[in-house]
């Protein structure tokens, strides 16, 4: 009897435990699925000792040659292709010289000992200069002109040499060349800074470069901080109406029945457990019935606006600048209306992450450059979360959602969007605005879900306020 017990029991033990087994791989499948940050290009879906050497190894010589490229770098801002040469040179003539007698070469060897020399001298020094680094505006829109200048002055009692000026401007160099300046002299040159795409322009430092007339060595003196220029992307004035989805005090009531509230609905019968002061008398006293109030609940409303940075929902980098866009501009609208909001957008999965990670970035939306600046430096990501997981980690996160813009490009498929807007709870409106320049801009609705397809920046006033209207 006790062994037949022990081999059910074992038996069930056995079962369960590879129940669990197929479950746990169940979820490891599904949180790689689709998957391709680094670890699974080098591993896939592998586990185990092996694989977690391999991926070590790997970032473990990433990190190392990072730390030669950037060492590399700084020796060769200092020695020029041309130094090199020469340092190559010098020990060559010398060895050969001595060794075969050619009084020629090393004549060659010590002369480019001189020159190595009188390089060095010119390394020597600082120029007395006060220079400054000014930007008229911290903040532009992208496609407007943003202007820098850099203003030298001489406040010693001598005249000053002129130099050669650098300013990094984003990826490129903004060069001027500073003439002599007098005593007390002063030199101003303005300079353009791009604005053609969204993101943070880093302007700066200005250096000036000492150099030897052969060009062996070259010294950069920095002179200023950097700074930095925020690029917004652009947006467009969406006026208050167009927000019509929103219930809140300042608008219409929602469709849920409460018994204490402000918006009256109508008059019902009384039930045990109602509040004794909404019975309304004059119809109780006509039907003979107790009639208590019923209204209709009003609350202050959540708008949350959910991007999708995943690179397989945009077809190109445009209908991506325009979602972006899009999502400005609904979150300014949202903050100049003082509604509560929260913008939220894609996490992305590290290059050598075993999971995929499935999280939101929420973006500030204390003022309205605050959101702009979090928003100009977003980017697609192949490891970004879809539209539909964006859906599910911000219906999780966020609490009393009235409203929900999600926003993506034309590759998010109807039935991913369908999925998007399950994930809200009942009650929730869904709205998925799809940038698609190709498509003609309309209006869909499904159930729980309308979609609008909008070709340019401007379609998306008209679409909210048709949609609103229906």
């Amino acid at each position: 009897m006790t062994d037949r017990n022990d081999h059910t029991r074992a038996g069930k033990n056995k079962t369960r435990s590879s129940s669990t087994a197929s479950r746990s791989d169940s979820q490891f499948d599904t949180a790689t699925e689709g998957l391709t940050n680094a670890r699974t290009r080098i591993v896939g879906n592998r586990t185990g000792f092996l694989a977690d050497a391999l991926v070590a190894l790997v970032r473990t010589g990433t990190a190392i040659g990072d730390v030669l490229r950037r060492a590399a770098s700084r020796i060769g801002s200092v020695v020029t292709p041309l130094g090199w040469t020469m340092a190559a040179v010098v020990p060559l003539a010398f060895f050969f010289g001595y060794n075969l007698g050619w009084i020629e070469l090393v004549t060659v060897g010590w002369a480019g000992v001189v020159m190595i020399l009188i390089a060095i001298l010119y390394l020597i020094g600082r120029n007395p200069l006060v220079i400054q680094l000014k930007v008229a505006h911290s903040r532009v829109v992208v496609g407007e002109t943003a202007v820098g200048q850099v203003v030298i002055d001489n406040p010693r009692p001598r005249r000053v040499l002129g130099a050669n000026v650098e300013i990094p401007v984003g990826a490129g160099l903004a060069g001027v060349t500073m003439p002599s300046l007098r005593r007390n002299g002063q030199f101003s040159h303005e300079f353009a800074i791009p604005t053609t795409r969204r993101g943070i322009v880093p302007i700066g430092p200005v250096r000036t470069i000492r150099a030897d007339p052969i060009g062996l060595v070259r010294r950069e003196l920095i002179w200023t901080e950097s700074t930095e220029l925020f690029v917004h992307p652009r947006t467009i004035a969406i006026p208050s109406s167009s927000t019509g989805f929103v219930h809140d005090l300042e608008g219409n009531p929602t469709r849920d029945l409460t018994n204490s509230d402000v918006a009256f609905h109508a008059l019902r019968e009384y039930q045990p457990g109602d509040e004794r002061r909404y019975i309304h008398w004059k119809s109780t006293a006509k039907t003979g019935t107790y009639m208590v109030r019923q209204f209709e609940e009003t609350r202050r409303s959540h708008i949350v606006i959910a991007q999708s940075l995943a690179r397989s929902d945009y077809a190109t980098d445009d209908e991506f600048e325009m979602g972006v866009s899009v999502t400005g501009s609904l979150g300014v609208r949202a903050i100049r209306d003082a509604r509560n909001v929260s913008v939220v957008v894609s996490e992305t999965t590290p290059d050598f992450a075993k999971r995929k990670l499935l999280a939101v970035r929420p973006l500030s939306t204390l003022t309205r450059a605050r959101l702009l600046d979090d928003l100009a430096v977003v980017e697609s990501g192949e490891t970004a979360l879809t539209i539909t997981d964006v859906a599910r980690v911000a219906a999780e996160q966020v609490a009393g959602i009235s409203v929900a813009f999600l926003v993506c490009g034309s590759g998010a498929t109807p039935s991913e969007l369908r999925a998007a807007s399950t994930k809200f709870a009942a009650g929730v409106e869904v709205v998925a605005i799809v940038c698609d320049p190709d498509s003609i801009p309309g209006l869909r609705r499904v159930a729980g879900l309308s979609v609008l397809t909008i070709g340019y920046l401007e379609d998306l006033q008209k679409s909210l306020a048709r949609s609103a209207a229906a």
